[in-house]
């Protein structure tokens, strides 16, 4: 049964995956160290794991799979969620991909060396636009018909 997996922490578009889930009748786990007000929707599954680099990140890696679809922003995990043939998408709609994760890496990587080269360089991501979130809905929707299709064959 298709699942979806949130990377709750700093995540801007729960309230929209969980609007899908319903859409779907899926099973949603929303992953966090806490500090997140508990979802009682009855499809929402509130996970709290320990304090700890990446303790959120291993406990959706180690569950998601074919069929099931997760939302995170972090670069390390998609792949991961990938190679488990799971679907992944970002909060801003964008999808990763077996085709485009190895590029995603290496620009993270990229930029993590030129930060730590420049610690005085400034900058960030844009701020998070209604296009962004409506992009999210268009796209978690067709990633979560894609996740049925795989796990149905």
């Amino acid at each position: 049964m298709t699942r979806i997996f949130v990377d709750a922490d700093a995540c801007p578009v729960k309230d929209e995956a969980v609007r899908v889930a319903e859409r779907h009748g899926v099973k949603i786990f929303i992953v966090s160290n806490g500090g997140l007000r508990p979802n009682p929707h009855p499809l929402v599954e509130n996970v709290i794991v320990p304090d700890g680099p990446d303790v959120a990140d291993m406990w959706i890696a180690e569950r998601a799979g074919l069929g099931d679809v997760v939302v995170t922003g972090d670069i390390p995990l998609a792949a991961k969620c990938i190679e488990n043939d799971a679907q992944v998408i970002q909060h801003n709609g964008e999808v990763f991909t077996k085709s485009n994760i190895g590029n995603r890496l290496a620009t993270r990587d990229l930029m993590t060396d030129l930060r730590a080269a420049d610690p005085f360089r400034q900058g960030g991501g844009k701020p998070f636009s209604k296009a962004d979130k409506s992009r999210f809905l268009d796209m978690l929707e067709r990633e979560m018909q894609a996740a049925k299709r795989k796990q149905s064959r």
